[in-house]
């Protein structure tokens, strides 16, 4: 008998990367219906992590290159680390931004080769959502989930890990039309 064994409940991940200073409210309410919230960098201002409100109030976020400069202009937001690690029933996210593993299209073999231990690497940078699952660790980008550079629209993901298996879930919303007067 199965009961309620935490350890056996699938976790849902709310994944978004490359906000800049704006969390589209479409992202935001994605989020409140997971576990937990990562955030693959250039978070570019503390109210952006505030408004991350999964269920648990967990939240990881990891410094992008546009955090480092941000942070002498916005001087309240804490200091991000540049990885982090998250454990999960059936194996672990390692989560960077990506780009110093090469600016235009961050290499999935180095990100890999630096994160052999991980089921899944997240990172951001490029903007553009990706799902390489044709090996382990998986590399995975969100996308943008602000309004810079969405390449179609804002994007994140939602990983739902459970000890047999993992899923993850790409979800882009319509770009967000200005009111034109």
């Amino acid at each position: 008998m199965r009961g309620n064994d935490p350890q056996r409940e699938p976790v849902r991940v709310g994944i978004v990367s490359d906000t800049h200073g704006f969390l589209d409210p479409r992202i935001q309410a994605v989020v409140e219906a997971c576990d937990i919230a990562i955030h693959a960098g250039d978070v570019c201002d503390a109210a952006v992590l505030s408004a991350l409100r999964p269920r648990s109030g967990r939240v990881i976020a990891v410094a992008g290159n546009n955090d480092t400069i941000g942070r002498k202009a916005n001087p309240t937001m804490d200091p991000l680390p540049p990885t982090a690690e998250l454990v999960l029933p059936g194996g672990c996210i390692a989560i960077e931004h990506g780009h110093r593993h090469g600016l235009e299209r961050p290499c999935h073999r180095k990100l890999r080769a630096a994160h052999p231990g991980a089921r899944a690497i997240v990172y951001g940078h490029t903007h553009r959502s990706v799902l390489d699952d044709s090996a382990r660790p998986w590399v995975l980008n969100p996308g943008a989930a602000g309004r810079t550079r969405t390449h179609g629209g804002p994007s994140c993901a939602v990983l739902t890990a459970h000890p047999e298996g993992w899923h993850v879930e790409i979800r882009r919303f319509e770009t967000l039309q200005k009111n034109r007067t």
